[in-house]
Order: structure tokens, then C-alpha cells, then sequence
């Protein structure tokens, strides 16, 4: 874009939102609550005389408040076609491709959904008839057809939604977005501060209207890592109940869950929604599905749980479901390019699934045996994200003992994270780094070299320690502090490893394995009763285990000999 067209697009902008300052009235900014079944309440008001476009318009906002993109994408189509001219919708359309906490922007498909509107920026300001309808669409340009990086537009996008938010402190929706655009801004890492200011802006919604998803969504996500969930519950309780025909609404709630280590209530939101999501998949004709996030939550909780066979079921049910889901793929190319996905991409998706859920079964259950070892995965096109595999396999080999396979899995993964230290994306180089040193530790220590392989763990924890918290169950898969205590028990160093343990529970709280190892550190060093009362909670947990978890008997027998 040259000067001139830049400096027209800032014109345009400021002189739409000062419009927006001197006009707005509490009249444009508020109208009757109108519910959609199953997805909440909302009150947007917009200049459409179409009713039927309206309706549409707010099924498509509250879908888009759950991050159910691809059905509010549908949604404001709708709306588009009731009323070809309804800027709002186009708006919709277009805040869809971007999905600011996961650091995800389709570019050419909000573009696109743009030029539809209109050819340039301001043919398409000229058919919203509002000042604040214009400072809505104006903001969005910013995203699609502003210049800069992707961090600078966002950080120009979160300015411009905190000027519309303050030109229109009634309306609901304007604050929201706000909030969502404030999280956005850390490029999918966790900026605390940024995080739990957009929390209190969703929270002060929230008590307003509390049937209103996109508030109860944002608190939850400002807040769900360890040291701040304990303030989210309110609307963790409350979402799933707010959208029951949202699957996303469901899962969302077990992000708080699962920062508390309330492994009943993560195992019972994700249940629910993978049937929600099975629900919408049959009635659209689509194959069910047994992979993705949802599973791996679910996966996950059940070995917390202690209920091995039925998170062993989880993850043979998605290898199982992968070729006729692929074949489905296939068959249905045209149905995946409405949601801008391909064949190709939905593959490698399921792919990532299995190999999450495979990493998972084999780090909980500890065998390197067993059919979660023997699993295949194909990692075509995952680039970084094979690494993750890498460190399976190799730790999958120590567990039975297969040195020379763990040593070729270590080299696999050592290519894989130098090839990403060229990159961007730190977080994940952070990662493949600790996997790295994890599974190098492991190695040295079976290779009669213990000093050093604890050595490599702790820089590895070290290593953890300076990355920003992701949510949900650990990006390392096996936490490198607990992996770093059960080395310091092996070796006769009960208090070492019990920091250890400690330290990892405060990023996994009521992690099992690191209560385990914890219990087992405080009884190695003295502390029965720390011991005992650590290993009651492990029996707590383990209510509903299988009889054959192997520390369950170990838990029950200390538990009752210090009553």
C-alpha cells in the first residue's frame, strides 16, 4: 500500500471513530435481549430492517463468541443473503478467520469475505450506515488490509476495539471483542497482565448479562492456567449450561477444571462434548469423530483418573476412526473447501490428534510395550510438531529397555529442534529443547551415567520454567520437574526429589504421577504424614480407578496403616 492510500485508511479510521465519540447514543448501542435456543442471549443491535437477517446475524455472533467458526461463518452467509447489503455481516464473516488466542489468521479468506462487501475500504465504510457500524468494520480492516506484521496489526486491532469499546460503553458485544483483542495480542503466548485485564472486562459483562457466552468464554480464558483459575470457576460452572448445543461450550469449561486438577469434572465436560459434537456431525452427514482436542482432554483425564482401559479404548478408537474419516475426506472435498480446510489438511490434523493421544497413553501408562508403543503415526507435513513423536518413540525404547532405538529417537528429535531454532516460533523450540533434554537425561542415566543424565533433566526444568503457561494437559508431555524427582528417588534423594514434585504440581495441580512421586518422596525422607495425607488424596482421585492400577493398592495400603 503506498503513502497516499495509507494515509486516506487513517483518515478514514480516526474520522469514524471520532464520529463515533461525538454520536454515539445509548439508543444505538442497546436493544431487547433476543435468545437463540442453545447458545445464549444478546443484545446487538444493527441497521438491518431484515429480521430474519438479524437473527442471523446474532446466531452467528454468539457462535462466534464460542469459537464455533465455521458455523458462524455459515451463519452470517445466511445473513449476507437476506440482505445483500448488511455491512454487519460481512463484519461477521470476517471476524471469523481470525482466531486471536490460538494465533490463527486465514488472510485471504477474510480479504475475500471483504471485497464481497465491498472493493476497497472505504466503499465498504460507505455501506455501513452508523458511525459505530463503521468503527466496527473499520477496526476489522485492520486485520485483512492494514500493512505491517501480523503483531503490529493486531496490536492496532486490540487500539482500535479499546477506542470503540470506550466511544460505546453499552455496548456489551464492543467490550468483548475488546477483551478478545487484548488476548490476541500476545501472539498466542500467555501475557499474565494482558490476560487478567481482559478477564475483568468479561467478568464486569458477565454481570450484566450472564447469558451472554462470550463473557463467561473470555473469563475462563484470561484465567485459566493454575495460579488464576480458582477465579474462573463461576463461569466454568456457567458456560455449559449458558450453550448446551455448543460443543466448544462444554470442553471450554474443563480448561478451569483441568488448571484445579478436577479430573471428575474434566472427564464429564469432555464427554459431553464429544457427544454434543457427534450430535452436529450426524445430522450434517459427517463421519463421528473419535480424534481431536476434545479426546485428547478426555484421554487425558481418564488416566488421571486412574481409568487406563477406557482412556486405552480413547486413543484405539481414533486410530480406528482415521481411515474412513480420511476416505470420507476424500469423497467430500467440496463440503471441506466451504470450511476452508482439504483433504490434505483434515489428514494431518487427525494425524496430530493420534499422535498427542499416542504420546499421552504411553508417558501415563509407562509401558513401552504396549498398543499405545506399537501405534503408527503418520507425521507427513507436521514439520516441528514431529519432534513430539520423536520423543515418544524414544521414550517408549527406555521404558523396555531398547537403548540403541532410544538413541536413534533422540538423534531424530535433536535434527528435528535444530532445524526449529531457524524459526519464529520460540515457544516451540523451547519445547522440542526440553523433550530433547528430557529424553537425552533418560538415556545417559540407563547408559551408566547418572550425574550427568539428571544434569540434562534439570536444565531442561530449568528450561520450562522461563516459558510462558499453556493451558491444558503438558506441552512436554512428560513434565521434565517430575521427570527430574523420580531421577532424584531413584538415586536416594528423597528431598531433592520432593521440591521436584512440588514444583511440578504448581504447573500440573493434582498431576497423579506427580502426587505419586511426591508421596513416595515424603515417606523416603521421613515425612509419614505428609506421606500419608498425599496418598490419601491419590485414593480420592482413584475412586472410580480400575482395581488394577498398579500404585492404586500401594495408596490404600499407606493410607490405612497412618489412619
Amino acid at each position: 500500500m503506498n503513502l497516499p492510500h495509507r494515509f486516506h485508511l487513517v483518515v478514514l479510521i480516526f474520522g469514524m471513530l471520532w464520529a463515533g465519540l461525538s454520536i454515539g447514543t445509548p439508543a444505538q448501542e442497546t436493544a431487547p435481549m433476543q435468545t437463540i435456543a442453545g447458545l445464549g442471549s444478546i443484545s446487538f443491535p444493527t441497521s438491518t430492517h431484515s429480521p430474519a437477517a438479524q437473527t442471523a446475524f446474532l446466531r452467528g455472533t454468539l457462535l462466534l463468541h464460542l469459537f464455533e467458526y465455521p458455523d458462524a461463518a455459515k451463519a452470517f452467509r445466511q445473513a449476507q443473503q437476506l440482505d445483500p447489503g448488511f455491512a454487519m455481516a460481512y463484519w461477521g464473516e470476517a471476524m471469523t478467520y481470525n482466531h486471536g488466542i490460538w494465533n490463527q489468521l486465514d488472510a485471504d479468506a477474510g480479504r475475500a469475505t471483504l471485497e464481497r462487501l465491498g472493493p476497497d475500504s472505504a466503499a465498504r465504510a460507505a455501506k455501513a450506515p452508523t458511525p459505530r457500524e463503521k468503527a466496527y468494520l473499520a477496526a476489522v480492516e485492520i486485520l485483512y488490509t492494514g500493512d505491517g506484521s501480523k503483531p503490529e496489526r493486531d496490536a492496532r486491532y486490540d487500539q482500535a476495539m479499546e477506542r470503540l469499546a470506550r466511544a460505546y460503553p453499552r455496548d456489551n458485544n464492543a467490550q468483548l471483542f475488546h477483551a478478545l483483542a487484548l488476548m490476541g495480542r500476545s501472539e498466542g503466548v500467555r501475557d499474565v497482565p494482558a490476560y487478567l485485564r481482559a478477564g475483568a472486562i468479561a467478568e464486569r459483562i458477565f454481570r450484566l448479562n450472564p447469558r451472554n457466552p462470550g463473557a463467561a468464554h473470555y473469563w475462563i480464558h484470561a484465567m485459566d492456567d493454575p495460579a488464576h483459575a480458582a477465579g474462573a470457576l463461576e463461569p466454568a460452572h456457567a458456560l455449559s449450561k449458558i450453550s448446551p448445543d455448543a460443543a466448544h461450550a462444554q470442553h471450554m469449561t474443563s480448561h478451569i477444571f483441568m488448571a484445579l486438577g478436577l479430573w471428575d469434572d474434566v472427564a464429564k465436560a469432555n464427554e459431553v462434548a464429544m457427544r454434543v459434537v457427534n450430535l452436529h456431525a450426524g445430522a450434517e452427514g459427517h463421519p463421528p469423530a473419535a480424534c481431536g482436542h476434545y479426546a485428547q482432554w478426555l484421554e487425558y483425564a481418564y488416566f488421571q483418573q486412574g481409568r487406563r482401559g477406557d482412556a486405552g479404548k480413547m486413543l484405539q478408537t481414533c486410530r480406528q476412526s482415521i481411515d474412513p474419516s480420511l476416505a470420507w475426506a476424500n469423497s467430500h472435498a467440496d463440503s471441506l473447501a466451504a470450511a476452508r480446510t482439504t483433504p490434505t489438511m483434515f489428514a494431518q490434523r487427525l494425524n496430530e490428534s493420534l499422535m498427542q493421544m499416542r504420546a499421552i497413553a504411553v508417558v501415563e501408562s509407562r509401558d513401552g510395550n504396549g498398543p499405545a508403543a506399537r501405534t503408527m503415526v503418520d507425521t507427513t507435513g507436521m514439520g516441528a510438531g514431529a519432534g513430539w513423536n520423536d520423543f515418544t518413540d524414544g521414550y517408549a525404547a527406555i521404558e523396555r529397555d531398547d537403548l540403541p532405538a532410544a538413541r536413534q529417537s533422540l538423534a531424530a528429535l535433536s535434527a528435528v529442534h535444530a532445524t526449529s531454532k531457524a524459526s519464529d516460533d520460540k515457544q516451540t523450540t523451547g519445547y522440542l529443547a526440553i523433550l530433547e533434554g528430557d529424553l537425552g537425561g533418560m538415556l545417559a542415566i540407563r547408559q551408566g551415567k547418572p550425574e550427568s543424565g539428571v544434569e540434562a533433566i534439570r536444565r531442561a526444568a530449568q528450561r520450562y520454567e522461563t516459558l510462558a503457561f499453556d493451558f491444558g494437559p503438558p506441552v512436554p508431555i512428560k513434565p521434565p520437574h517430575e521427570l527430574l524427582g523420580e531421577q532424584l528417588l531413584k538415586q536416594g534423594k528423597p528431598v531433592e526429589a520432593r521440591a521436584a514434585f512440588e514444583t511440578a504440581l504448581k504447573s500440573a495441580p493434582r498431576r497423579t504421577q506427580s502426587l505419586l512421586g511426591r508421596a513416595r518422596a515424603e515417606s523416603a525422607s521421613g515425612d509419614t504424614a505428609a506421606a500419608a495425607t498425599t496418598y490419601k488424596e491419590l485414593v480420592a482421585i482413584w475412586h472410580a480407578a480400575d482395581m488394577d492400577l498398579p500404585a492404586l493398592a500401594e495408596a490404600k495400603a499407606f493410607a490405612a496403616a497412618h489412619p
